[in-house]
């Protein structure tokens, strides 16, 4: 594994491994975003075996030998997230954008995974990129239908907020159709990536400072992480 190939997922392997080590700490799963039923809930050592499972994933996307277990192991337990979890959720009321939100936000990172584990398989780059599309159309449904709550989170030194919530809604939108379609879609990948990251440096570690003990907070953090990391991996798997 070069250096290059090493930084590429960096942001993806770091923000599961810690999303890993938050659910460990808090001996919980990762709340709405990991929205298992109560009965899972209640399995033994249900919450260690996820938590060591993303910090594992995690760690073994940055070691040569392990790295295509590890691509395989982060699309199968995000998979599961997405499918199993957030899916019979979605059945029960498919009108209700925020259900979709939680199966694009574990579906993308499933999507980064497929991706790690294409081994230059063209058709598996292709599924992940239009996976990982259909995701980023979702995220920006979500801004416009959410506009007021999307808002709300925009940080107070910046004005205008309801528009930063439509901007960035139409920047999601944007760079799921160039992915879906092709059309563009390396530098959508990378303009996505971007805006996550913002997200992360601008919205969420200034929150988490305010809040450190904040569980909800070290959650959001690092999904936003995990998420910024896969669009880059998709980026990365572009040609």
């Amino acid at each position: 594994m070069n250096n290059r190939i090493l930084i590429d997922r960096l942001p993806f392997a770091a923000g599961v491994t810690a999303l890993g080590a938050v659910c460990l700490a808090f001996h919980d799963f990762a709340l709405q975003w990991q929205s298992a039923p109560d009965w899972f809930k209640a399995l033994p050592f249900a919450v260690i075996l996820n938590a060591v499972w993303l910090i594992a994933t995690g760690i073994a996307l940055l070691i040569p030998r392990l790295a295509f277990a590890g691509a395989v192991s982060a699309t199968v337990l995000f998979g599961l997230w997405s499918l199993i979890f957030h899916g019979p959720l979605v059945a029960q009321q498919p009108a209700q954008v925020y259900l979709w939100l939680g199966v694009a936000e574990a579906g993308c990172l499933m999507a980064a995974g497929l991706a790690l584990s294409a081994n230059d398989n063209t058709r598996i780059t292709l599924a992940a990129r239009i996976i990982f599309g259909l995701c980023a159309v979702i995220f920006g449904l979500s801004h416009f239908v959410y506009a007021e709550v999307t808002a709300k989170m925009v940080p107070g030194w910046l004005p205008f907020p309801l528009a930063w919530a439509y901007l960035t809604g139409a920047g999601h939108l944007l760079a799921g159709l160039a992915l879906v379609s092709g059309l563009r879609a390396r530098l959508a990948a990378g303009m996505e990536a971007a805006m996550c990251a913002a997200f992360v440096i601008l919205l969420h570690l200034p929150r988490l400072i305010a809040a450190p003990t904040n569980q909800v907070e070290w959650t959001m953090t690092c999904m936003a992480l995990s998420i910024t990391g896969a669009a880059w991996v998709i980026r990365s798997h572009i040609k």
